[in-house]
């Protein structure tokens, strides 16, 4: 990342959560907005892991949140255009797949370990999955972006290699189209096929941390939003846990990685509303405007609460 001559004060920290958890990061950025914190105007720097991926591609347009708001809200309840990962052949459901996620991460020994193997079973899902059904799918995230190029302002979406598990950060420095990057830091392996830039596959970032808070590190303030790390209450029944986390990756280790380097960190999960609006199914296209309002009635209540360096 080439970054060197801007600010370093605030980094701004979306993570992965679905449809619904990306609605309700744009109701929450709204909503603090709404009440004289802006965060498209003051970040130095956004970060995007999995869904976080989409919403910060729409935080960073220069489009004002109040009409990124908006723009969810005159959504078509339950019907807004097909989530790329939900486009699958009958022989991959979901539930499968969450299975065989479950064994891997069962099986793995640490944190790499479980990169690798995530990335081995993306690559083994080419093998099952239409490839035309990755043409659409980049069609698809093309079609949902506020602009096609990258935003001026730094902003970082993280995916692994499929090949070797290892981190991979796209910015606007690094020679990929947008459209190429958020269809990798959101490609779920074995759901949707492993894209292909440059001879190299990649799979969600979102296997490596739901948050990759971490990536903040020398930033004066963070804030992060998170959709799905911060859970204070059992999931309800049906929904995936999510992958089980190696000390360094979740995100209670990455907050007090980063204060402990001196950066500020405020992190803001769903309160109980918005946890109730987003469901059980986080894929669920009929989640998307009522997370967004909780998220955005949230935002205006966390805005009261919010303290920057």
């Amino acid at each position: 990342m080439s970054q060197s001559h801007e600010s370093h004060n605030l980094a701004l920290v979306l993570g992965a959560g679905g449809g619904a958890g990306q609605a309700w990061v744009i109701g929450v950025v709204a909503g603090l907005a709404e009440a004289g914190v802006d965060l498209t105007d003051s970040a130095d720097l956004v970060i995007g892991t999995s869904s976080g991926a989409t919403a910060a591609a729409w935080v960073r347009s220069g489009i004002p949140a109040a009409d990124l708001f908006a723009s969810i809200l005159a959504e078509p309840a339950g019907q807004r255009p097909a989530e790329p990962h939900r486009e699958r052949p009958a022989s991959q459901p979901p539930t499968a797949v969450f299975e065989r996620m479950r064994a891997i991460n069962a099986a793995a020994t640490s944190a790499a370990d479980l990169q690798r193997a995530m990335g081995a079973f993306g690559l083994e899902g080419d093998g099952v999955l239409d490839p035309a059904l990755g043409v659409q799918r980049r069609a698809q995230v093309a079609a949902r972006l506020p602009h096609p190029e990258w935003p001026d302002r730094p902003m970082v979406l993280v995916a692994l290699d499929a090949h070797t598990g290892e981190l991979v950060t796209f910015d606007r420095d690094c020679g990929v189209e947008l459209a190429d990057a958020v269809t990798a830091a959101t490609a779920l392996p074995g759901l949707v096929p492993t894209p292909n830039i440059n001879g190299r596959r990649y799979i969600n970032g979102g296997v490596r941390s739901a948050d990759n808070a971490d990536l903040a590190a020398g930033y004066a303030n963070v804030v992060v939003l998170a959709p799905f790390s911060v859970r204070n209450t059992p999931l309800a029944d049906g929904q995936f846990e999510g992958l089980r986390r190696f000390p360094g990756t979740e995100l209670n280790d990455q907050v007090e990685q980063l204060r402990g380097q001196g950066s500020h960190v405020e992190v803001i999960a769903p309160d109980a509303d918005s946890r109730a609006a987003m469901g059980v199914n986080q894929m669920d296209p009929a989640t998307r405007i009522p997370s967004a309002r909780a998220g955005f009635a949230q935002g205006r209540r966390e805005a009261a609460r919010l303290t920057l360096r």
